[in-house]
């Protein structure tokens, strides 16, 4: 598999979900993006908070369009508790989609990025957990 294909994107947010109701967390909303960033899937349990979809695909959105996990990005905020001003300026750029908390993270098949899946529900922890337990279930390797 060199692309993303519509039923390994519905597997991952299945299974996410799946582990979310395992692990007793609140309501989650997955977003499963392409390596082009193009939305393959979106699910969101009953209940889920309203914005938990748009949180989702900027989590995943956000693995995307900075090479980075959601993880990494929110090691860099913590690091720097006044960011740069150029942070600003990407944040503008990209339209406010980045959401630098954990639980965006890279789907890959092999040594290749083929999308990314953000989880949004509960805590960063608990979404990112999900969010590994689905890239896993389409067999295919999450990378954080």
């Amino acid at each position: 598999m060199t692309n993303l294909s519509l039923k390994a994107a519905n597997q991952i947010a299945a299974a996410a979900i799946a582990q979310a109701r395992e692990l007793g967390t609140k309501p989650m909303a997955v977003a499963v993006l392409d390596s082009a960033g193009t939305l393959r899937a979106l699910q969101s349990e009953d209940d889920v908070a309203l914005m938990r979809p748009d949180i989702a695909q900027g989590k995943a959105w956000g693995c995307i369009g900075l090479g980075v996990s959601t993880r990494s990005l929110h090691g860099a905020f913590e690091a720097r508790p006044n960011m740069n001003p150029a942070f600003y300026a990407f944040m503008g750029l990209a339209g406010h989609r980045l959401v630098p908390s954990p639980g965006g993270v890279f789907i890959k098949d092999g040594d290749k990025v083929i999308g990314a899946v953000g989880v949004s529900g509960d805590t960063p922890d608990l979404d990112e957990a999900c969010a590994v337990a689905g890239i896993e279930a389409a067999g295919l390797t999450a990378q954080i």
